[in-house]
C-alpha cells in the first residue's frame, strides 16, 4: 500500500511514486505533482504550512 499525500501547494493527493518531485523543508520531506508546485512552496514553504495547520 502506498503512502499517500497532499500536495501543499494546490491540495491535489499524490503517492512518492506518482509524485512529479519533492522538497525537504526542515528535516520533512513534502510531494508535489508538480515542479510549478514545488517551486511555489520553495519560495515561501511557511505560506503554505500556516494553510495547512502543519
Amino acid at each position: 500500500m502506498e503512502d499517500k499525500h497532499v500536495d501543499p501547494v494546490c491540495r491535489m493527493e499524490v503517492t512518492e511514486e506518482n509524485a512529479a518531485c519533492s522538497y525537504e523543508h526542515q528535516g520533512r520531506t513534502y510531494y508535489f505533482c508538480a515542479d510549478a508546485c514545488r517551486d511555489a512552496f520553495a519560495q515561501n514553504p511557511e505560506q503554505y504550512l500556516t494553510r495547512r495547520g502543519d
